[in-house]
């Protein structure tokens, strides 16, 4: 495999970065945006999805439907039939007795695992027989495609002959070199450098084009840029701003732009005293400037919008975008009691209006997005301080005291992403989804927000499914957990010998075994 420092190239080895770091390999309990694409090319999945959104089966034979009687009358029962003569990617056999197991290690409350919500929907999983599977749940649960395995969800199959019997997984050595059942596999993770892959012989649809995928540790977008200019990278994914632009105009390059369901935002640690005041979030809301974000931060590259819910779900609710009006953000301030100071800075019953806003470092559009709201906010009396972090340490997991997961933090920075197919906000703004049991850091919690959104993920019709999920969108709008400043949209750039590459907001990379360069 390539190494960081070499420039050649290997015929049919892929070296791609993104500007992330690696929080665990494992997506079960992984914490950031990465997770997914690695997975998408090595774990094990029942399904995975189309251009469209249609879901394909994959260690599936069938979509269960209430049509085929793979889903009961009732909603709550949910038979999987497993494919045949599938092995896992050291070559053990797969069958039902792996995702048993799998729902024993979700359901173990020492873990920490990055999306609980699932999980908790489950009454039980049986196996009837090796290659059959029944899904039992509490209440009808219409979504369960998507969580249940997918390529666009966080969970994946475990192997049970690798981590079994036991199923504390926390700290195991399967989280820095999973074993998956995808077209590739993993070979080699050297922390802080690159993550190696190759093709997995015993995939059941065959061997992929590619011989192997390098993903490199890249945090630095500037050297990423660098690094696709030079050929030590082949593909640069969800570049923005400045680096994208840049980008853009690399000769012998192509490019892909795409809406994605990352939002970025400004999210509210609501433990935290002072802006665990309503008032003072909004004030903020109305303090930010988000045309001047999406000019200056992002260079157009996104789109303005307000709900928490990505525009890319088929539910999502396009609520008005707040007015830029300091004025009106002071006016509030007074009204709640913070008034200023011959300082300038504000203060109520003698505690300061003072706000930390931690970013993570090595990317510039934070940066630039800190010093903005560093200006904004003072102009209106509040003390802000802008607290950068590792990559590493930002996104760590509990376990690793990560600043958002641990909540050391009063707002930061960062992209938050729902769906992509549904408008569930569970595991994200649920009130069972705090740290460690999710992915909740703003630490909100709004019981009827919680009922509507169950009503909704038990909606089997859809039309049913949009006015709940209208009404759950609007009050978190109301409660202002986060100030969503746009929804991302990524540009791809990369080189013109790759082929098959088809990326789309259902899939990094559009069919993994068809990539070749």
């Amino acid at each position: 495999m390539t190494s960081t420092g070499e420039r050649a190239t290997q015929p049919h080895v892929l070296r791609w970065a993104d500007s992330l770091d690696v929080s665990s390999l494992n997506p079960l309990i992984a914490t950031t945006g990465n997770a997914t694409p690695l997975a998408e090319l090595t774990m094990a999945e029942f399904t995975r999805f189309d251009a469209r959104g249609n879901a394909i089966p994959d260690l599936v034979t069938v979509i269960p439907s209430k049509a085929n009687g793979g889903v009961s009358a009732d909603g709550r029962t949910i038979t999987w039939h497993l494919r045949r003569g599938v092995r896992w990617s050291d070559g053990a056999p797969f069958d039902a007795s792996d995702v048993t197991y799998t729902f024993r290690v979700a359901n173990d409350p020492r873990n920490n695992i990055a999306v609980r919500d699932p999980w908790a929907r489950l009454r039980a999983i049986d196996a009837p027989d090796r290659y059959t599977v029944v899904m039992r749940f509490k209440q009808p649960y219409a979504l369960f495609i998507q969580d249940y395995f997918s390529t666009q969800s966080s969970n994946c199959v475990l192997p049970r002959h690798l981590l079994g019997p036991g199923t504390l997984i926390n700290d195991a050595p399967y989280n820095a070199l999973p074993v998956g059942i995808g077209p590739f596999r993993f070979t080699a993770y050297h922390r802080g450098d690159r993550v190696e892959m190759e093709a997995n012989p015993f995939y059941w649809r065959g061997k992929p084009k590619l011989h192997g995928v390098v993903y490199k540790i890249v945090t630095d977008v500037n050297t990423l840029l660098t690094q696709l200019e030079t050929g030590e990278l082949d593909l640069g994914d969800t570049l923005e701003g400045p680096v994208a632009r840049r980008a853009k105009a690399l000769p012998g390059k192509r490019t892909d732009t795409r809406l994605s369901p990352f939002m970025a935002g400004i999210f509210f640690n609501l433990a935290h005293h002072v802006v665990a005041d309503g008032a003072v979030r909004r004030a903020l809301s109305w303090a930010t400037d988000r045309q001047a974000v999406l000019d200056r931060v992002s260079l157009g590259f996104g789109v303005l919008t307000e709900s928490v819910v990505p525009q890319t779900t088929v539910d999502a609710l396009d609520l008005p975008v707040p007015r830029y009006d300091p004025a009106r953000a002071a006016r509030l301030l007074d009204a709640d009691g913070w008034r200023r100071g011959a300082d300038g800075l504000r203060r109520k019953n003698g505690v300061l209006l003072a706000v930390d806003f931690a970013v993570p470092a090595g990317y510039a559009p934070s940066a630039t997005l800190a010093a903005l709201m560093h200006d904004d906010w003072e102009a209106i009396g509040v003390a802000v301080t802008i607290r950068t972090w590792s990559d590493a340490q930002f996104f760590a997991p509990y376990s690793e005291s990560g600043i958002l997961q641990s909540g050391r933090f009063d707002s930061a920075n960062y992209s938050q992403g729902l769906g992509p197919i549904y408008a569930n906000i569970n595991g994200v703004f649920d009130c069972a989804s705090f740290p460690p049991g999710g992915q909740n850091v703003t630490r909100y919690c709004d019981r009827t927000v919680d009922a509507l959104n169950d009503r909704y993920l038990q909606a089997f019709d859809p039309r049913e499914r949009v006015a709940l999920a209208a009404a759950f969108q609007r009050r978190i709008d109301a409660d202002l957990p986060a100030i969503i400043l746009y929804e991302r949209t990524f540009l791809a750039v990369y080189d013109a010998r790759l082929t098959g590459y088809h990326p789309n907001r259902f899939s990094y990379w559009g069919d993994p075994l068809q990539l070749d360069i």
